[in-house]
């Protein structure tokens, strides 16, 4: 078949050119993000129970929806936040590739078998379930720039015109408004007036229940109608109200004796008002209402992004004068420098790769032959790309600038070796066969053991196995078109273009040549002595294999390495029952300190939101210091250098814990960067229980020296001021009182009551009724709340129970459906992920009552279920390895002297890792596994060569010395070609700098230490297990020849 290229030039051109013309259609039609879909897949369950707390949310709705889900197939893990706000948010997480409409359509079903369960207004407001990444994607603030449009009506702007365009986004999986003030008909009651008047909070709900109500009225003249009946006519019963003076007009009792009225504006102060005033947002420094957009799962983040920025371009066109808005928060920002980075990189590997090439082959004809391999390969990869789904994204873009310098290996050993046949004297179509015959076999086995290696690690399932996949996958495929080009391309056009040169007429060519002519030869001299000298090796290698297991002994590990992706997050906390004000106030000192900082852009604040529980609480709020792009910043302005050096300054803020971290490093996989772990009350004990079991773990684990002390901190607390209403049961149903009208009576005061709707603008807005602000500032005012009894009478509430000071949750979380406390935490300085895991984990097992346990969650879970999986992927690629190389070569000792160059790759790529500081991780675990198939590809070569000189009569050294000399200048022109190459990746800046230099690093120094110690140990040791191997089956010694005589 090769000769049928050789003969057919221009047909093996056209089919490169196909490939090539294919493989850029593809290239327009792959989508990019910054990962492969990593995330599995999460559904989201909200309800309401307005004027519940958190308690009450747990028993009477979090937890008969957990019962019912809990189990759903593909389940990973389930979390629940139930809050004193009255909202429950439970959050199922599934398999990593499960179908998530299959899963939002198991999980509706469970919902619809808990809703008879749940209390009546809880399925009044409705149970909603969404399919979304629990992580903002963008935020995008709405504000008035010079103050000409009041904050009510942006913010009521937002809702009409801007919140529905984007939930129809494609991608969208929510999007929710924070700091919003959407309209509402307060309706504030005055219970002094009400009990002079003998109105109860009950009568006023009832009432405006009664007349504020939307009939059909029928029509005149409709069908069955008289003969003669010239027109329908609709009747239009103007039954819903929807103005503040049409609700003051409200009749709350009439006389029926005197004409007599009472009004509800006799009793309330009625007017267009916001259904929350519980959280507030600013955007440096200005009020302002955000939208915060969720990606829904599956979904591209950065075609997500490029959608909502022109929507909002489209609508901002329409926006009335005064009003502007600013997408301050965006995680897609980081993934396209990002790409735009590694496309620089992967540019930057060419030029060295083909400037390697060119100092080797000295001959720009023969350098374009190679060079021509890598657009081909790396072009035609696309195609597979796109028929498998893929994206262009970090991984498969690393793979294929580690691949540039693979591609070209298998074109550099044609090309070089039909030189050697041309200096022979061969004509170019005989020295191209000749140089075939012998090169076949060993492209052939380099690249099935490429494949071996990659292939089966494809298929590894997780987080984890997604990560792999696409970079495994795609320097697969980029290899597998060399190997094709390289039997098709390479020799047809070096029997077209190659001809013998001569020596060459530049002098540093010809002292370069002399040179190595000299190194190749004295290099073959020294075969034989270090055969002689076996036993010393051995002893090297084995002093190897454990320098290479100490090293990965003593380097730390981690999952995904911490990148700068140009902001991180500062989460607020102050002291439980902490007013909003006074959180607005830590939240203005916090932000001038984020604003003064060197490097930051801008800063946007949400105020009375618990970022890491994501519910409305007064005492926390959230910042996200958005820095300047990547390119304005020095090296020393990174994320984590600026969130290091700011935290100091906010820990002096007094009154709040302030804490700075870094953004999570696959967005859905956490809140924050570092680790989260879950305390279980596997007892049901009570929340004080639970929470005395988490601080004392807390403490004890603050003393380690693997946890950062200043970033180990936990949400959960029930030290929430709260108030216990004693009701005597027996008093009240003496005096002929209805329970629940007493309880509806503290909910509506104190808390809030929907009543029903009306419209305004085309919308629906809710009616609501409380108690007007002074007459629910302290506990004192429950005197001046009454009820009816049966008998007509009004009695007050505070002769029938009192307040009782307590306190209590705030929130109260569960994970699995056991009670538990979220526990956010990093690693100390110096010291790995892991090593705060285990840290975490000795503390625990060694502090936690009996019937308490703990679990991890989000990335941290991830990291440790790939743990395992990392020494899977080596184990399967050493396997696949040696079973490939053992049947190609029908031998079971070839295998091993192959694969005896792994370890010293190995200890390259850690000796690399521990001399830069870095951690063992993802990207440096795929790099050991790409190194299985480099290290064993140059060992291939010599191997290969070695047995066809065996097989001519070479003695067995003679055939090891004669094939170190023959493959020297290819294995080196290779392995420097891939080195160079991967010297942009260990020295990259910019957005995704840590992941680029994490494998760059490893299969650098891999590559280096493989390639200069193969070159010694593997001649020696296949001399060694061949005569061994000969000895053993008696096999007679072919005629000794010197290697020197062999030209």
């Amino acid at each position: 078949m090769i000769d049928f290229f050789i003969h057919r030039p221009i047909f093996a051109s056209a089919i490169a050119i196909i490939m090539t013309l294919a493989g850029g259609i593809c290239y327009f039609l792959l989508p990019i993000s910054q990962f492969p879909d990593v995330t599995p897949p999460q559904i989201v369950v909200a309800a309401n129970y307005p004027g519940a707390s958190a308690q009450v949310v747990a028993d009477t709705v979090t937890t008969p929806l957990e019962q019912q889900i809990n189990g759903v197939p593909g389940m990973l893990y389930m979390t629940s936040t139930s809050s004193n706000d009255g909202s429950s948010r439970i959050i199922i997480s599934f398999e990593v590739g499960y179908p998530i409409d299959a899963a939002a359509l198991d999980v509706q079903n469970r919902v619809s078998q808990a809703a008879s369960s749940l209390p009546a207004l809880v399925n009044q407001t409705g149970v909603t379930i969404a399919k979304q990444i629990p992580n903002f994607t963008v935020l995008v603030s709405l504000d008035s720039p010079d103050n000409s449009v009041d904050f009510a009506s942006v913010s009521n702007y937002a809702y009409l015109q801007i919140l529905d365009p984007l939930k129809r986004l494609p991608g969208v999986g929510d999007v929710q408004l924070f700091g919003e003030r959407r309209y509402s008909m307060r309706v504030w009651l005055d219970p002094d007036r009400m009990a002079n008047l003998g109105i109860t909070a009950v009568d006023v709900q009832n009432v405006i229940a009664e007349q504020n109500i939307q009939v059909a009225g029928g029509k005149i003249g409709q069908s069955p109608a008289p003969a003669g009946t010239p027109f329908e006519m609709q009747i239009n019963a103007l039954g819903r109200l929807s103005d503040p003076a049409q609700f003051g007009d409200i009749v709350l009792r009439a006389d029926q004796t005197t004409g007599a009225t009472t009004r509800l504006r006799d009793v309330a102060r009625i007017e267009l008002g916001a259904l929350l005033y519980s959280s507030s947002v600013t955007f440096n420094g200005k009020e302002s209402v955000v939208l915060a957009v969720f990606q829904a799962p599956g979904s591209n983040a950065l075609d997500l992004q490029s959608r909502v920025q022109a929507k909002m371009d489209e609508l901002s066109q329409r926006f009335p004068a005064g009003i502007a808005y600013h997408m301050f928060y965006d995680t897609t920002r980081f993934v396209s420098a990002a790409m735009t980075d590694v496309v620089f990189t992967l540019l930057e590997a060419l030029v060295l790769v083909v400037a390697v090439v060119f100092i080797f082959l000295q001959s720009l004809r023969t350098t374009i032959i190679p060079t021509i391999a890598i657009p081909v390969s790396l072009i035609a990869t696309l195609v597979v790309m796109y028929l498998f789904g893929f994206s262009l994204n970090m991984l498969s873009l690393l793979g294929m600038v580690l691949a540039i310098g693979l591609v070209v290996d298998d074109a550099i050993v044609v090309v070089e070796n039909v030189e050697r046949q041309l200096e022979a004297g061969l004509p170019p179509l005989a020295a191209t066969r000749k140089a075939m015959q012998e090169v076949t076999g060993p492209i052939i086995a380099t690249t099935a053991v490429l494949l071996a290696v990659f292939v089966p690690v494809a298929f590894i399932p997780g987080v984890a196995g997604s990560l792999y996949n696409q970079f495994a996958l795609t320097v697969a495929i980029s290899v597998a078109f060399s190997a094709f080009n390289s039997l098709t391309l390479s020799p047809a056009l070096s029997a077209a273009f190659l001809r013998y040169r001569g020596e060459s007429r530049f002098a540093l060519f010809r002292w370069f040549n002399t040179g190595f002519h000299a190194l190749s030869h004295g290099y073959a001299r020294s075969i034989a002595r270090l055969v002689r000298w076996r036993w010393g090796l051995f002893a090297l290698f084995l002093l190897a294999i454990g320098s290479t297991y100490a090293l990965w002994q003593r380097t730390p590990s981690t999952f995904l390495p911490v990148e700068d992706q140009g902001y991180f997050f500062v989460v607020i906390q102050l002291p439980d029952g902490a007013s909003l004000e006074r959180t607005e106030t830590v939240a203005r000192r916090s932000e001038e300190i984020l604003r003064g900082t060197a490097g930051v852009d801008f800063v946007g604040s949400v105020v009375g939101f618990n970022f890491l529980s994501f519910a409305a609480q007064s005492n926390s709020a959230v910042q996200f210091a958005v820095l300047k792009p990547w390119d304005e910043r020095p090296p020393e302005q990174g994320a984590s250098a600026l969130r290091e050096a700011v935290q100091p300054q906010l820990l002096q803020i007094p009154d709040a814990l302030v804490l700075a971290f870094d953004p999570p490093s696959i967005q859905g996989l956490g809140a924050t960067g570092g680790f989260e772990f879950q305390v279980e009350d596997l007892a049901g004990r009570s929340a004080e229980a639970l929470n005395d079991a988490t601080q004392a773990l807390i403490a004890e684990a603050r003393k380690q020296p693997e946890i950062n002390p200043y970033q180990l901190f936990s949400t959960f607390s029930t030290s929430s001021p709260q108030f216990d209403y004693d009701l005597d049961r027996d008093k009240a149903k003496l005096l002929g009182l209805s329970l629940p009208d007493i309880f509806n009576t503290l909910q509506i005061y104190f808390g809030s009551l929907y009543v029903n709707d009306f419209n305004l603008f085309g919308r629906t807005f809710r009616v609501t009724l409380q108690a007007d602000q002074g007459a629910r500032a302290s506990a004192t005012d429950l005197s001046r709340l009454y009820v009816r009894n049966t008998r007509g009478e009004m009695v007050p509430l505070n002769t029938l129970g009192s307040f009782r000071p307590t306190v209590g949750p705030e929130t109260i979380t569960h994970y699995n459906n056991y009670p538990s406390a979220l526990i956010n935490g990093a690693a100390a300085p110096g010291f790995s992920s892991s090593q705060a895991v285990a840290a975490m984990e000795r503390v625990a097992r060694t502090t936690l009552p009996r019937d308490y346990t703990f679990e991890w969650t989000g990335i941290t879970y991830q990291e440790i279920r790939a743990g395992s999986i990392a020494a899977l992927v080596f184990a399967l690629a050493l396997v696949f390895c040696f079973l490939i190389l053992a049947a190609q070569y029908e031998s079971w000792s070839m295998p091993f002297m192959v694969l005896l160059s792994v370890p010293l790759a190995l200890l390259g790529a850690l000796s690399a890792l521990w001399l830069r500081g870095m951690q063992i991780d993802v990207y440096s675990q795929i790099g050991f596994v790409m190194l299985v198939g480099l290290a064993a590809k140059n060992a291939i070569l010599i191997v290969e060569f070695a047995r066809r000189r065996r097989e001519e009569g070479l003695d067995v050294v003679a055939a090891a010395a004669e094939a170190a000399r023959l493959r020297l200048r290819p294995i080196l022109m290779t392995a420097f070609a891939f080195i160079l190459g991967v010297l942009p990746l260990m020295y990259a800046r910019g957005a995704g700098a840590a992941s680029r230099q994490s494998i760059g690093t490893t299969v650098f120094g891999g590559m280096l230490v493989a390639t200069v110690l193969t070159l010694i140990f593997v001649p020696v040791f296949y001399a060694v297990i061949e005569q061994w191997r000969e000895g053993l089956s008696s096999k007679p010694v072919g005629q000794r020849r010197e290697p020197e005589a062999a030209e």
